[in-house]
């Protein structure tokens, strides 16, 4: 049972008018998926669902509860505000726990603020991958311990712990980089050219006031 909980409510209101009514009022709108099954229009306090979608993400079960019916969902896409704090509308997808999912799950660094080889500069390549696994074994990150990291070390999709679970199998290419461990680049700054100018080359006031006459 997933510890991530959300509360929804049915949407019987409809159209424009009616989910701009719905977002003044602090509910979002938003869509239940499920495989061979009609979607269903539901809302959840924004407040709520903005705490529980900053939890879970797009990689971590959460039970949906409405009335005294509950659900395992994902959340399937997200549509938020251009630039504020809002969601706008969410698509769930109903989770069927004797199915494998496919799912999207971000990489993770550990470590990156204590690699031992210091000066070094670590480049990030990927920054999530691919897998597919039964909705009981699927992991909220793929991680990887950067700190022993040497200088030119490169890690690559086999490395992270995903990749050595045998319940879960990884759908991006094995062989693909994740990270490198770099020396870091020296910036070379550009010397002032200063022209050597000789002190006969300097006129005097009074030759400058003849010329001026």
């Amino acid at each position: 049972m997933s510890s991530i909980k959300l509360t929804l409510e049915k949407r019987e209101e409809l159209g424009k008018n009616q989910v701009d009514k719905l977002r003044q009022k602090g509910s979002i709108p938003g869509v239940i998926y499920s495989k061979g099954n009609e979607a269903k229009s539901v809302i959840a306090i924004e407040k709520e669902l903005l705490k529980v979608y900053e939890q879970a993400g797009t990689s971590n079960i959460v039970e949906a509860t409405m009335g005294s019916d509950s659900q395992m969902v994902l959340f399937k896409d997200v549509q938020k505000h251009p630039y504020k704090n809002q969601i706008l509308h969410f698509d769930l997808y109903l989770v069927d726990m004797s199915q494998k999912l496919r799912v999207t799950i971000p990489v993770v660094l550990e470590n990156r603020d204590s690699i031992i080889v210091q000066p070094s500069n670590l480049i990030q390549v990927l920054d999530e991958i691919e897998i597919e696994c039964f909705p009981a074994d699927l992991p909220s990150e793929a991680i990887f311990d950067v700190e022993h990291m040497q200088i030119g070390d490169i890690v690559t999709v086999e490395d992270l712990d995903v990749s050595k679970n045998e319940k879960i199998e990884v759908l991006t290419d094995l062989t693909e980089t994740v990270a490198t461990l770099q020396e870091p680049r020296e910036e070379v700054e550009e010397e002032e050219v200063v022209e050597d100018v000789s002190a006969a080359d300097i006129p005097t006031v009074s030759e400058t006031e003849s010329e001026e006459e």
